[in-house]
């Protein structure tokens, strides 16, 4: 049986990961990008801070700094896939995509059709992890900002190149044209010092 945790912790880096029903690419087909930049913007209004991040085609990577005991991270992702699947499923009525407004009613629950929910955008759970230190914060950093170029996916040339990535800020010192990223350096201490080069090693490891 799964044991859902909630996590209170703060101030503290989460790195936090939510998917697209069956892994479809949800984000790409309704062109999500702009919702996905205005619910960090709305989470930097409230004072919290995006340390990194990549946008892939049917889920996203984010690590997200929690500053204040006002919301959870666990709330925080559970407002944040409503807000997002309210804009999908518009977007998809629309583009008259009925078959894939079927898929996704199709994994309404019994509970949830009880509460008048038509469409689950995404898979119920979602992943958080507590950044417990600096060279763990800079594993997930390494590994989100390789997703545009590993595994089957091939959306850039090179993985700086990718738009909807934090990877320009830290390897070229670009600031995004769309969200205000804190560098992990500038957490005020919620994480150790750093204990290895960014981008030491090679990462084999590959994503959906």
């Amino acid at each position: 049986m799964t044991i859902k945790l909630t996590y209170n912790e703060y101030p503290q880096t989460y790195y936090c990961t939510f998917t697209c029903i069956n892994w479809l690419n949800r984000f790409h087909s309704t062109d999500l990008y702009d919702k996905i930049y205005a619910w960090f913007n709305i989470l930097i209004q409230e004072q919290h801070q995006i340390t990194g991040f990549v946008i892939m085609p049917n889920h996203l990577h984010a690590l997200i700094h929690i500053r204040h005991d006002k919301s959870n991270i666990n709330k925080i992702l559970g407002n944040a896939k409503r807000f997002l699947a309210y804009d999908i499923v518009n977007r998809l009525k629309t583009k008259n995509r009925q078959d894939l407004l079927h898929i996704m009613s199709e994994k309404v629950t019994s509970e949830e059709k009880s509460r008048n929910k038509k469409h689950r955008a995404f898979e119920i759970s979602s992943d958080i992890k507590m950044c417990w230190g600096e060279e763990f914060l800079l594993q997930k950093l390494e590994y989100i900002h390789a997703n545009p170029v590993s595994g089957k996916w091939k959306l850039a040339d090179s993985y700086v190149e990718y738009p909807h990535s934090s990877a320009a800020f830290y390897e070229l010192n670009v600031p995004h044209p769309k969200v205000a990223i804190t560098h992990y350096k500038d957490l005020g201490g919620a994480v150790n010092l750093p204990t290895k080069s960014f981008l030491s090693g090679d990462d084999t490891r590959t994503s959906r």
